[in-house]
């Protein structure tokens, strides 16, 4: 069984195997499995200039005539090579009895590569992957602050850029959900400075300010500040635009506990403004008063029943997409509510 670590990912995609073998690119954040396995292909056909050694396949081929996968794995490439199979958007397609087969033969050189959306544990193409000695299972989640730190290096770098403290805390609030979103509004950004030679807060506000007509974070304030006639916006915005509702329960259950770990500091006597500007990484400027705001609104026990809310929606989302959206709309709007009645009551 091989289901790689966070760490482990780059260096397997850096120096993908030579033998054949079957690799499943799964998980929440669909941007970064896609930009997962485009680079694991790229890598593993390095050199290889034959067009007709990287095979693409959309999963509903596959589903519909499982004997196709073994077919292609099975062809001897016409002038050698490496030869690829890319079998794209995986998720909610049974593609066991193609697979199968697959990893039951004895010695092959093809690679197979399968390119799918989250996937609950201990259950279809995962599974299957999990469970034996020549399949890799990478799976992709959102970024977290180290993740987050990693892109912002890299697209600074490759531009040539540097970019302030400030504005790197402020790139946290706002990127994570979303690598292939997160990269893009990068760029976007580093295009917009290039000729300042250094990125800073002022940038951020100019470019991904107006890139997203309502952010991640003003939906996560709104629940958490009892803004209710903003939050219903909110909710329907990121409805429409297809959000995945599991990323923005984790967001905002991290939300609350990092609330929760300043409301400890402050009952223990600290003043809350040396609290709030003594996070790390920094909170952007912006958003401090509403961190003052929301602290003022919940205690410690209020905070610990909301995050048992945030954090079954969370599980919810994941295991089941189709329930995702009303159950995450339900925790928020619950939440919105007790802040909105706790604010009115100080």
């Amino acid at each position: 069984m091989t289901v790689l670590k966070a760490a482990e990912i780059d260096r397997y995609i850096a120096n993908p195997p030579e033998a054949g073998g079957v690799v499943l690119v799964f998980g929440p954040d669909t941007g970064l499995v896609a930009e997962r396995a485009t680079r694991l292909v790229t890598k593993a056909s390095e050199g290889d200039s034959d067009p007709f050694n990287l095979i693409k396949i959309d999963a509903s081929d596959i589903s519909s005539d499982p004997n196709r996968l073994i077919d292609e794995v099975l062809t001897v490439p016409l002038f050698g090579g490496r030869r690829i199979v890319w079998v794209k958007d995986a998720s909610g397609k049974n593609l066991n009895p193609a697979v199968e087969p697959v990893l039951k033969l004895d010695d092959w050189q093809t690679l197979v590569v399968l390119e799918a959306g989250d996937i609950k544990k201990g259950a279809g193409l995962r599974k299957l992957v999990e469970t034996h000695k020549r399949a890799v299972a990478l799976p992709c989640y959102a970024d977290n602050d180290r993740g987050i730190d990693q892109l912002i290096d890299e697209e600074t770098r490759e531009a040539g850029l540097s970019i302030t403290r400030e504005a790197r805390a402020a790139l946290h609030s706002l990127l994570g959900g979303d690598r292939m979103a997160s990269r893009g509004e990068l760029k976007k950004l580093c295009l917009y400075a290039l000729n300042k030679g250094r990125i800073e807060t002022d940038d951020i506000e100019a470019i991904i300010g107006d890139a997203s007509a309502f952010e991640m974070s003003e939906l996560i304030d709104a629940a958490a500040g009892g803004d209710l006639a903003m939050l219903d916006h909110g909710l329907e915005r990121l409805a429409d635009a297809g959000s995945k509702a599991s990323v923005i329960a984790n967001q905002t259950l991290k939300h609350f506990q990092h609330l929760h770990r300043m409301r400890i500091d402050i009952d223990a006597g600290k003043p809350a403004q040396s609290v709030i500007d003594g996070q790390r990484p920094p909170i952007f400027f912006s958003r401090k008063p509403r961190f003052s705001q929301q602290l003022r609104i919940w205690s410690l026990k209020d905070l610990e029943r909301a995050m048992g809310i945030l954090s079954e929606a969370t599980r919810v989302s994941r295991l089941n997409d189709a329930l995702g959206v009303p159950v995450l709309s339900e925790a928020l709007l619950t939440v919105g509510r007790a802040a909105r009645a706790r604010s009115q009551r100080r």
